[in-house]
């Protein structure tokens, strides 16, 4: 079988805990974390914590190349489990830090729900997250001309 992929190979380097606290809003806060230590290159390992009316959004139908894409902003009242969020973090050519992260919540009904986390998701308590730089390799993200998309490129550094 022949599969196509881009692949590149790298190894973990520094990693960086952070604490968002009360009202901070997730996307923006993981931004900040990132351009303030300098990582453009690297994954979220790990984050769990509490949310107030998370915002993410999910895959739909789309008369476009790519035939899908995400659609509108879901939201969830109250008090939400954040119990995983991961990503990766890559940067655009200009260098400028370009985040995409999915997580997983829970409702206080024990519902499951997830998607790509979007700005206005706040903090309720805290969110507890590792981050962990990825070195040896370029962690790209670019407009795919034949998808119409910006998808992740990584490459060998």
């Amino acid at each position: 079988m022949n599969f196509d992929m881009e692949m590149a190979q790298g190894r973990l380097g520094r990693v960086i805990a952070v604490r968002l606290k009360p009202g901070t809003d997730v996307l923006l806060g993981l931004q900040e974390a990132c351009e303030r230590n300098g990582l453009n290159n690297g994954v979220i390992l790990s984050a769990i914590g509490s949310l107030q009316d998370p915002h993410f959004c999910n895959p739909v139908e789309l008369p476009t190349k790519a035939g899908y894409g995400y659609g509108e902003v879901l939201h969830l009242t109250g008090p939400i489990e954040l119990t995983n969020a991961s990503g990766i973090i890559c940067h655009d050519d200009e260098g400028k830090t370009n985040l995409h992260v999915h997580m997983t919540l829970t409702d206080r009904h024990g519902n499951a729900h997830g998607g790509h986390l979007v700005e206005g998701t706040k903090v309720l308590l805290t969110v507890d997250v590792i981050l962990a730089e990825i070195e040896g390799l370029v962690m790209g993200r670019k407009f795919d001309e034949e998808l119409e998309v910006p998808l992740f490129a990584p490459r060998q550094a």
